[in-house]
């Protein structure tokens, strides 16, 4: 009994001690409140682990509405040393940044809520953090137009949308917003006709814009006019409200003088910078939906006005010669939306020539998407190349149009086929067919004159055949062509067989890295690692390895295996490790984080549905 009781004591004793040691790790969130938080701007959110010195698995999902995103985290643990009396002490500070970044579409005091960052199996709860919002001022000296090229059009009829910025004062940093191009209304694609001086601009959420600048008067001003277009395709019918575009700058107020006389006289005075925002006025667009009657067949969603126009080369041909025809589509400013002829599907195509699968990839020059396709006539009763027709929605009329090619004259001559008696020269009463085979009547009877054709020669094919050296002339390479055929029908492969295996391979080939990872230099493992596990990602699921992010790889996780948390805690650690590439205090590289690695793949492989 009194055993029991000093083991009861123990085992409190114990839970006291680890409950006090739990209490030591604290999370704390806080915001950059150094400078003014405008609305539509990301601003800094950074989570405080103070008591550890790695990583927690930070559920973000409270914070959905604000866009978070990863900045990196990194360690900021802190040691001190003193000697008191000839003693030494040591003292650890132990702390982590896990940063981020958020946007806020609300002007005014808005409270972030608590979020959950588990440590070591335990979750602990961030305080809530208020946030001051607030709205950029307005100035005569910017200003932003949004223009349509028309106000109604039909679904999938191509529209052109150009924003304008002016400006007419001394400004710094500057970013766009554009609601219509992340409304989900529209497809955005780039127009076809981007000047060649343009410089690309990211307005964010991988939207590039082709930037032109000009010296223009707006308003009675001297500005600067920024000018962008973009093709914006309706998806759907209906009244479509263009939110207004907006844009905020820092625009110089003022200059500002240092206190130090010193660099006062060095440096001189320098430029103050205040926010300002301007926005276009909304807009309107009415969508039409495409009427179902009178449909061709071939239409496939074309709206707008399209011309269409062949040529072929060489027009002179005989039955199986290739005939480069070459296709020419115009009439629209947009042409990206134009797709193949579909020349096996006109008749007229199908029955007299050979379509190879081959095409060449289409090019737009001067106005014109260009196609260009190898034929071969496989009769000689063809007279000419059919029209290829062309099916579009006309917008003008509110009618189906179809354009057709001109037919092209052709000439196909049939093919001469030489047979023996072509060339022994027998007399036949029939005139040689060209002019490439030379006195087909005599043949080849000039080379029978001499006496040496009287003799007596006897020949057997068979004997010779299983003779040395024939045997060996015909054998060796029979041989050769038996291995090497045999040899691809084992072997065969396709690219899909070869993605196949990559995607069977890449878990293996990923644990096999990860246990390599020890024998290499303290500097190069945070790199190895997350490298490893991008590469693992791209090989499993048919992605480009090389142009992954932590973010994209979290994306990949989550869609395949529907499991958030361990999607998380793949993307946090990629995170940590590139953090890790260039934080000054980063030490080695733990096995407890590689075999967390190597957890996490069994487990993507377990949940994964490929």
């Amino acid at each position: 009994m009194n055993w029991l009781k000093r083991n009861i004591v123990a085992l409190l004793f114990l839970a006291l001690l680890s409950g006090n040691a739990a209490a030591q790790i604290q999370v704390i969130a806080q915001v950059d409140s150094s400078g003014d938080i405008y609305v539509g701007e990301r601003f800094s959110y950074q989570i405080i682990i103070d008591g550890d010195n790695k990583a927690g698995l930070v559920n973000t999902s409270p914070l959905a509405r604000y866009n978070p995103q990863s900045t990196g985290n990194r360690d900021v643990s802190q040691t001190s040393i003193s000697i008191i009396n000839g003693k030494t002490s040591r003292t650890v500070i132990k702390q982590y940044v896990m940063g981020y970044s958020l946007v806020c579409n609300q002007v005014g005091q808005i409270q972030l809520p608590p979020v959950t960052v588990t440590i070591d199996g335990k979750d602990y709860k961030t305080n809530p953090v208020m946030v001051n919002i607030i709205k950029p001022g307005t100035t005569d000296q910017l200003d932003v137009e949004t223009i349509l090229s028309q106000q109604k059009c039909f679904v999938g009829q191509p529209i052109v949308m150009t924003v304008k910025f002016y400006i007419s004062a001394d400004i710094g940093d500057f970013g766009f917003d554009v609601p219509a191009f992340t409304s989900g209304d529209f497809y955005v694609e780039q127009p076809d006709d981007t000047p060649p001086q343009a410089k690309e601009y990211n307005l964010g959420n991988g939207i590039v814009v082709s930037v032109s600048q000009y010296r223009t008067t707006h308003k009675g001003k001297e500005s600067i006019l920024l000018s962008f277009s973009k093709i914006l395709i309706p998806k759907h019918s209906g009244e479509i409200m263009i939110s207004p575009t907006s844009v905020s700058a820092d625009v110089a107020v003022g200059t500002t003088r240092s206190r130090d006389s010193f660099f006062e006289g060095f440096f001189g005075s320098r430029k103050e910078y205040k926010r300002f925002i301007v926005s276009s006025k909304p807009l309107n667009l009415t969508v039409l939906p495409l009427p179902d009657q009178g449909r061709p067949t071939e239409f496939y969603g074309l709206t707008g006005q399209y011309t269409i126009s062949a040529s072929a080369v060489p027009t002179k041909v005989s039955v199986g010669d290739p005939i480069t025809l070459t296709i020419r589509v115009g009439g629209g400013k947009y042409l990206k939306p134009v797709q193949w002829p579909d020349l096996q599907q006109i008749p007229e195509f199908a029955d007299n020539f050979k379509i190879p699968l081959e095409k060449a990839s289409p090019v737009i020059e001067n106005g014109y998407k260009v196609f260009t396709q190898t034929i071969r006539a496989n009769n000689d009763k063809i007279t000419e190349i059919p029209s290829i027709p062309l099916a579009y929605f006309n917008a003008d009329t509110g009618r189906y149009d179809i354009a057709q090619t001109e037919p092209i004259k052709l000439e196909v001559s049939p093919t001469k086929i030489l047979t023996n008696a072509d060339l022994e020269g027998r007399d036949f009463d029939f005139a040689p067919v060209n002019k490439e085979v030379e006195a087909i009547r005599k043949g080849l009877s000039a080379n029978y004159e001499d006496l040496d054709a009287l003799v007596n020669q006897t020949f057997s094919p068979l004997v010779a055949a299983f003779s040395m050296p024939y045997l060996s002339i015909w054998g060796g390479p029979l041989i050769l062509l038996i291995i090497s055929s045999i040899t691809k029908i084992v072997t065969y492969t396709t690219p899909e067989k070869i993605a196949a295996k990559r995607r069977r391979t890449s878990a293996g080939k990923a644990v096999g890295q990860l246990k390599k990872i020890a024998s290499c230099s303290a500097g190069q493992r945070y790199e190895l690692l997350a490298s490893i596990m991008k590469q693992y990602i791209g090989d499993r699921f048919d992605k480009t390895a090389g142009s992954l992010t932590s973010d994209d790889c979290f994306e990949v996780v989550l869609e395949e295996t529907k499991d958030n948390r361990s999607a998380e805690q793949y993307r946090q650690i990629i995170a940590d490790c590139e953090a890790a590439r260039y934080a000054s205090t980063a030490g080695d590289l733990e096995s407890l984080k590689i075999e967390d690695v190597v957890k996490l793949i069994k487990t993507i492989e377990k949940k994964s549905g490929k």
